[in-house]
């Protein structure tokens, strides 16, 4: 059971939200933070000073919130009862979804190959199909005591489970909370590392030369060599966002798990975040801006919001048995928690009142989810994701039902803090060949449908990381 503490101190934090100006802070390329105030800003997104993106791994929506009342979650009939019936070609009839009580799961393939398995050409039912690669016997033969926790009871394979409010229930008291957006889909249709590209660059591409952007071309599979490795050259040419806020001197920390090496000569094994979740130094702008100071540890993050010394713009993105990768050390339990201790800093820092916390996952695991992505351009969107928001600010018990990507979260950066600047090679100073300015995106909806900025800043919510 949760057990939220409640500060009532709405004074302190009005006061709090009046003086939410950045503090004195520095860009990692060493130029002053400003609060850029000016009037390109959105209507009251002016007090919003602090934005901090936590991006877990490969959870699909219906996989954590596909009963949510409310929310676009399974289909279901007149009485409650879901429809969906995936076919499963290893049992010989279609399977259903089915509540899990396990908080360790296997997941499926989620590469471009498996995304288009998956989705069917928009029937969303080949997400047993796609597991036909798999290495594990518990999805054909589910008898062995060791498949119990990746098998329904149905002999159904995981990526039809799906867990609830009682499993799972800081994430789903923070969207009954704040707002929970059922329209999220990750930016590219294949894993992680070109997730993270886009979440950073609104692109995924490989590049002859990694000083011309113009030798760039989209790549959604990036495998083997093409992914980026530490101690390597960087190979990534096109434009980041840091580059934008750099020359703006806008502060920027991309936060990754504390035994993960921060520089740039990193020799044998590496523990921590991965390369492929922390794709900023491979990208040649941040070298030449002499910027890869601004990738820290979490427990920097930590540390900063205890001393209010958050930067503008903060990514967190963790690793086992933290981050809720299926398969790898840690539960949906410890992902759980380590994303509530994070949020629970913010909440008890001084900065609170001045901040938003976008919460999400970089992409769907292989899990089952019944909407179809929309095409925008060659290279996604992809599966939908669990997403939300956590602010003083963030309307309360909101489900937005905006088509939604990461591309959102790089257009309210251009918006709040570089005057509506865009990652565009025409005019951002540095040319690359991107098929899309995917921040004008016609379909992209706008974050900040999701505050009411009318309304007094709702006090902290304090919830206990184990409930």
């Amino acid at each position: 059971m949760r057990r939220p503490l409640v500060l009532l101190a709405s004074i302190a934090l009005t006061a709090c939200v009046a003086a939410g100006a950045s503090t004195g802070t520095t860009s990692p390329s060493g130029a002053a933070s400003t609060t850029h105030t000016n009037a390109a800003i959105p209507p009251g997104l002016d007090k919003i000073d602090h934005l901090i993106f936590i991006v877990q791994e490969n959870r699909s929506f219906d996989h954590y919130f596909g009963t949510f009342p409310g929310a676009h979650g399974f289909p279901t009939n007149s009485q409650g009862q879901i429809t969906t019936c995936i076919p499963n070609p290893f049992l010989g009839h279609c399977s259903r979804p089915y509540h899990t009580k396990s908080y360790h799961q296997w997941g499926g393939p989620h590469d471009d190959i498996a995304s288009h398995i998956d989705i069917h050409g928009g029937k969303m039912n080949g997400f047993i199909n796609a597991m036909s690669d798999r290495g594990t016997h518990c999805w054909i033969d589910p008898t062995p005591s060791s498949c119990d926790p990746y098998v329904g009871p149905q002999g159904q394979p995981d990526v039809l489970s799906y867990l609830n409010a009682t499993d799972i229930p800081n994430y789903w008291t923070y969207a009954k909370h704040y707002v929970l957006q059922d329209r999220m889909f990750a930016p590219v249709d294949s894993w992680s590392l070109p997730s993270h590209l886009f979440l950073v660059s609104a692109w995924s591409a490989r590049c002859t030369d990694p000083n011309d952007g113009m030798s760039c071309t989209s790549d959604t599979q990036l495998r083997g060599t093409l992914s980026w490795r530490y101690g390597q050259p960087p190979k990534y040419a096109w434009t980041d966002i840091t580059y934008l806020m750099d020359k703006a001197g806008v502060s920027w920390h991309y936060y990754v798990n504390d035994n993960t090496c921060l520089g740039t000569q990193c020799s044998g094994a590496v523990g921590g975040t991965s390369p492929d979740k922390n794709p900023l130094l491979g990208f040649t702008d941040v070298r030449d801006d002499h910027s890869v100071g601004g990738i820290q540890h979490i427990s920097d993050f930590v540390a900063a919001a205890q001393n209010g010394t958050l930067p503008s713009v903060s990514w967190l993105v963790t690793a086992p048995p933290y981050n809720e990768h299926p398969i790898l050390p840690g539960t949906v339990r410890t992902g759980m928690g380590y994303v509530t201790r994070m949020i629970n800093s913010v909440m008890r820092s001084p900065e609170y009142g001045s901040s938003a916390v976008f919460l999400t996952w970089d992409d769907w695991g292989g899990f089952y989810d019944n909407a179809k992505p929309p095409v925008v351009d060659q290279n996604g969107y992809g599966l939908r994701v669990p997403a939300m928001v956590i602010s003083p600010y963030a309307k309360k018990g909101y489900i937005d039902h905006q088509t939604l990507s990461f591309d959102a979260y790089l257009k309210l950066i251009e918006d709040r803090f570089l005057g509506g600047q865009r990652l565009d090679p025409k005019n951002d100073g540095r040319a690359d060949s991107r098929p899309t300015v995917r921040e004008n995106v016609n379909i992209l909806g706008d974050l900040t449908n999701d505050f009411d900025f009318t309304q007094p800043p709702r006090p902290p919510y304090i919830l206990d990381p184990a409930p």
